[in-house]
């Protein structure tokens, strides 16, 4: 039973991955990220996607824990682990972006807090819909 959990709240943030990642794709590729002046356009290729697929899919393991709450809710506390990984150690260690990514335009904590909530509901939908 328990494989059958991580295993559906696996695929469930694996399905929040892909619908968030072609959110930031659309983004950028349509021009909302440059019209909020945030240089965040990324080309949808499969070296971008697959990461992102993975570590949704290990985000969403966050549903394992015991969390209760509306959809909305939850959708927001499950989006603050990754939004929280992305302004503070991906932004300013990894890619060079600086503190909260400010680098790439004054509203990135916002776009990225976006994009992270995209996830999460799309994760919460998922896994309630497969019967989590």
């Amino acid at each position: 039973m328990m494989l059958r959990r991580i295993s559906l709240v696996f695929a469930a943030g694996v399905f929040g991955a892909l619908i968030n990642s072609l959110a930031v794709w659309a983004s950028g590729r349509y021009g909302l990220s440059a019209m909020l002046g945030v240089g965040i356009a990324p080309l949808l290729t499969p070296a971008w996607l697959y990461p992102r697929l993975v570590w949704g899919g290990l985000w969403g393991l966050q549903l394992l824990l015991p969390l209760h709450g509306s959809p909305i809710l939850l959708g927001v506390l499950l989006s603050l682990g990754p939004t929280l990984l992305q302004l503070l150690w991906v932004f300013p260690y990894r890619s060079g972006a600086g503190w909260l990514g400010l680098g790439l335009g004054v509203l990135t904590p916002l776009l990225v807090w976006g994009f992270n909530l995209i996830w999460a509901w799309s994760t919460v939908a998922w896994s309630r819909y497969a019967g989590r």
